[in-house]
């Protein structure tokens, strides 16, 4: 049977490096997998997506209207599930993704203070994509919690995923962006009963290795 698996965090919490650990993992248990990195920015649907992470529209995030800013990621997503995921879960492989339906959730809905106005938002989401652009519902979603405090220091050893620059894109430059995404994050994991898991322990960041163990322990239980 099909399952849909999504690593969720702020920026540079580490969710590429643990969605290429599980794949593996899987794979080598003999389940499989497939997997998939959102944006997609090896696809020409993520083109709004670019724009607006490089400041085409704001050099701010808080420029951009967050329905307008989530339709740019939804569109990307919806032609990716169309062209790389539907068949993959057609057959019965399990679809492991770095960010999906959950991110606009995250970082979009950051930007609404208002908790009326932040609720109305989280179901347009939740209704736009997965209803009216029929994307799949994940079976697990795994937040990483990284504290941005943390997160900031790894992002100061990677490079920008749109172009492998060292420069960074609207959200990532702005901390207390960021501060909101992480405070936003943790309000709609409760809501959406995502399963967490703290990347840091006694003030320092735990091992790759160990936070791997934990997620392969909590998808195992579904699959």
């Amino acid at each position: 049977m099909s399952k849909l698996i999504v690593i969720e965090g702020v920026d540079s919490s580490g969710k590429a490096t643990q969605t290429k650990i599980l794949f593996d993992t899987l794979k080598q248990k003999g389940y499989d997998v497939f997997s998939v990195e959102f944006p997609n920015y090896k696809s020409q649907s993520s083109s709004l997506v670019k724009m607006y992470l490089n400041g085409d529209f704001g050099e701010s995030a808080d420029d951009v209207n967050p329905y307008v800013a989530s339709s740019f990621f939804a569109v990307d997503r919806v032609a990716t599930y169309i062209t790389e995921i539907k068949e993959p879960l057609k057959k019965g492989r399990i679809v492991i993704a770095d960010r999906y339906v959950t991110s606009n959730l995250i970082h979009q809905a950051s930007k609404i203070n208002n908790i009326k106005e932040k609720e109305e938002f989280l179901d347009w989401v939740s209704d736009f994509e997965y209803n009216k652009l029929n994307l799949p519902k994940p079976d697990l979603t795994i937040f990483l919690d990284m504290p941005v405090p943390f997160a900031k220091k790894l992002m100061e050893k990677r490079l920008n995923k749109i172009d492998n620059s060292n420069i960074l894109d609207i959200h990532e430059k702005d901390t207390e962006y960021l501060k909101h995404s992480y405070d936003n994050a943790h309000y709609v994991a409760d809501k959406f009963k995502w399963h967490k898991i703290s990347c840091v322990k006694d003030d320092k960041i735990r091992s790759v290795e160990d936070i791997a163990n934990e997620i392969y322990e909590t998808v195992k239980n579904i699959l």
